[in-house]
């Protein structure tokens, strides 16, 4: 059984882990799989067909805890423990429910102190006292008490005292004053651990297509001396097509992962006769998780031929495997025949595809079917993906419409001195 301190606003754990509000999904992923012999039996919840409308939940079935995750952004946003018989609790270091101490109302306030009276839900029959940060759910001994503490007897009046001996049946961290109106909070500075995360990503592009991605960093403790630990630092670092691998690494740093291509499963959807040649070398990818960005290099001249952003939605193959990013697209609309040109910036990330479509156009051709294994003798349990192709970039759609992640192309750049500001010179 867990044994676990509670700090209101701020978190569930002990002292070899921690489930911190604002924390990524990743992250408590992986607490999850680093101490799988002790926290079994977790179960990912989120809708198929709306996943942007619920809270994606991690449920510790073993220990009776749900992790709920802001659908959008992917950060804690609640730690509710739904089942208290699964698992010791204690504030400030002292036990206030385990398997000699029950959470009744009095050892709640012994624990926690004053606060205001509770709220009764009759709907839900349960009583609700709430702290900041932290409220307790309390059951009704009995159906048959209900009645008693209905707020019949005054005008709008919805505060009762809680029944002597009533029992905790949920409780629910949280950020804020209200459990209904809470979103989850910036990622707190214990959860960067000298990493750097893509706040926002923008694609630069002209009439023609894209040119290269404009990001926005952010990273804690990097400077010199203790105090820099207590501040997050806010950089922007622009990549385009045609950059070195060593312009890509002075802007990013190094990537989590260098990746050969071994074989080019679209070469057979180029239009090139050499297309079956094979080639002497590979290209290769610096893949950045946590930024949720792929970069493609060209074997041959080691410059910048393609980016990969990915929305890590759930129900795709590659969930979990990166962050999610969030990016925004000049989208360029053509209006007429006179060619006029307006640009909509757009978040793709949240856009399904009927709805870039209203913007951009139906593809004139019919979409590439993507289909993910690991092996040939694996199956991939989410089915196959379609890719559209749209002012030099690709559209990976999801079967419940939504984009799993866009690829962007263009031609390489001559030189990036050409993009020298003239502040430079």
């Amino acid at each position: 059984m867990l044994d676990l301190e509670v700090v209101p606003e701020r978190s569930l754990g002990n002292e070899q882990w921690e489930f911190a509000l604002g924390m990524p999904l990743a992250q408590a992923i992986s607490i999850l799989q680093k101490h799988c012999r002790i926290i079994k039996n977790v179960q990912v919840l989120y809708s198929e067909q709306m996943p942007l409308s619920h809270d994606l939940i991690l449920n510790l079935t073993q220990d009776g805890i749900k992790l709920l995750f802001d659908a959008c952004n992917q950060r804690l946003k609640v730690i509710e423990v739904y089942d208290l018989s699964k698992v010791k609790l204690k504030y400030c270091g002292v036990h206030f429910n385990s398997q000699s101490i029950a959470p009744t109302i009095e050892q709640i306030d012994q624990s926690f102190g004053a606060t205001h009276p509770g709220v009764y839900n009759a709907a839900e029959q349960l009583f609700h006292l709430n702290f900041r940060g932290l409220s307790f759910s309390f059951q009704l001994d009995s159906w048959s008490e209900a009645p008693k503490y209905e707020p019949n007897f005054a005008h709008g009046l919805a505060s009762l005292q809680i029944p002597h001996g009533a029992t905790v049946k949920r409780m629910y961290i949280y950020s804020g004053n209200n459990l209904q109106e809470t979103k989850a909070p910036v990622m707190p500075l214990a959860c960067y651990l000298g990493n750097v995360y893509a706040e926002s990503v923008e694609v630069l592009r002209d009439g023609a297509g894209p040119l290269g991605l404009k990001l926005r960093l952010l990273t804690a403790g990097c400077g010199p001396g203790v105090l820099a630990d207590t501040k997050v630092r806010a950089v922007e670092r622009n990549i385009y097509f045609g950059d070195s691998c060593q312009d890509v690494l002075s802007a990013l740093g190094s990537p989590h992962k260098v990746f050969y291509k071994s074989e080019d499963k679209m070469k057979i959807h180029s239009p090139s006769p050499h297309k079956q040649v094979p080639s002497k070398c590979n290209d290769y990818f610096f893949n950045y998780y946590i930024l949720g960005v792929d970069i493609l290099f060209d074997s041959t001249t080691h410059l910048v031929k393609k980016f990969v952003l990915h929305t890590n939605y759930p129900g795709h193959y590659n969930f979990n495997i990166y962050h999610r990013c969030d990016f925004k697209i000049p989208l360029i609309i053509k209006k007429g025949q006179c060619c006029l040109h307006h640009t909509v910036w757009t978040r793709s990330l949240f856009c399904s595809w009927d709805q870039i479509q209203e913007l951009l156009g139906h593809p004139m051709e019919k979409p590439v079917v993507l289909h993910r294994s690991s092996s040939a003798n694996n199956t991939n349990p989410f089915g196959s993906t379609f890719c559209f192709g749209l002012q030099r970039m690709i559209f990976e759609v999801m079967q419940n419409n939504h984009i799993a992640s866009v690829t962007l192309y263009g031609a390489p750049c001559p030189s990036s001195l050409a993009r020298a500001e003239p502040s430079a010179h």
